[in-house]
């Protein structure tokens, strides 16, 4: 009986966060993939256009559909709508170019690694003269930090 009742409680939490009907929910809830469950949420509640678990599948399997989507290369995880048209590889493995689109993906992510001047772990002084790395804390006065 528990189960039942949580199962309960969870179906009328869909139906009010996202607005859908009984059987949307139901359907969103028996999903079989979680991951895509949670882009399917996602989308219901992002897209004004997307109401029903439907259209957020119909959504879901145009994204995965499209081709600039697909993966090229499986070691970086570029996509082909990331190539980049300035380097031999084109993927995101490819770090000596100096393309629009690496600079752009390493700014992103996160990856500091082609500037010397900034820091390692949080990217701070490399491109911002007055960026302070706070990665590694001073000890105060009295040994606290």
């Amino acid at each position: 009986m528990p189960k039942n009742h949580a199962r309960k409680k969870a179906l009328a939490d869909l139906k009010d966060e996202f607005g859908i009907k009984h059987t949307c929910a139901v359907a969103l809830l028996d999903h079989p993939d979680a991951d895509e469950r949670e882009t399917l949420a996602a989308y219901l509640e992002m897209y004004v256009d997307v109401n029903t678990y439907r259209e957020a599948v119909d959504y879901l399997r145009q994204e995965q559909n499209d081709p600039a989507n697909q993966v090229m290369c499986r070691t970086c995880g570029w996509t082909y709508g990331m190539v980049c048209p300035e380097c031999t590889k084109g993927c995101g493995c490819e770090y000596n170019c100096t393309g629009w689109r690496h600079q752009e993906m390493r700014a992103a992510t996160g990856d500091h690694d082609d500037d010397p001047n900034a820091c390692p772990e949080c990217g701070a002084g490399g491109g911002d003269p007055y960026g302070e790395c706070v990665c590694y804390g001073y000890e105060a006065v009295g040994g606290a930090a």
